[in-house]
């Protein structure tokens, strides 16, 4: 059961990961097509949900390494000091919306920027966007350098 839960947990945030990704590769440059009223039109219209979706899996993937650096911990395994670093590039990942994110997403519902101005916004939102996908895959690589060591039974 134990070994479920930890290929459970390296999944859904790979599932986070790749979702991330996704958005990246193919919301973003379609999003950078369209003029500014067929994307505030979009956005209006599917922004919601895919928030949604987001959050909900932003959520879930940023507990993951939490509960795995408590996990650690109880068992004092020697995966804790890599569960604690992939708690700390989820918690880095997290405050990326607050920061530069949830600001941005306003002007877009807000219908706020002009055509230039949106297109700028865009490419800064495309920068915050890959920026943020390196810190969730950092925090993915120390998350599954924690459940090794879990896996292998190294103690402190």
């Amino acid at each position: 059961m134990k070994q479920f839960l930890l290929y459970l947990s390296v999944s859904i945030f790979s599932i986070f990961v790749g979702s991330q990704i996704t958005e990246g590769v193919l919301l973003v440059p379609y999003w950078q097509s369209l003029s500014s009223a067929e994307f505030y039109a979009y956005y209006n219209e599917f922004g919601p949900s895919i928030g949604r979706f987001y959050t909900i899996l932003t959520i879930v993937a940023a507990i993951i390494p939490i509960v795995i650096s408590i996990y650690c911990k109880s068992i004092n395994s020697n995966g804790f000091k890599f569960a604690l670093v992939s708690a700390f590039f989820a918690m880095l990942f997290v405050s990326s919306f607050y920061i530069y994110f949830k600001d941005a997403n306003e002007l877009f519902y807000q219908l706020a920027l002009n055509e230039v101005d949106l297109k700028n916004e865009l490419v800064l939102w495309s920068n915050w966007h890959w920026g943020r996908v390196f810190i969730e895959c950092l925090s993915l690589i120390f998350l599954i350098l924690a459940l090794v060591k879990i896996q292998t039974g190294g103690k402190s």
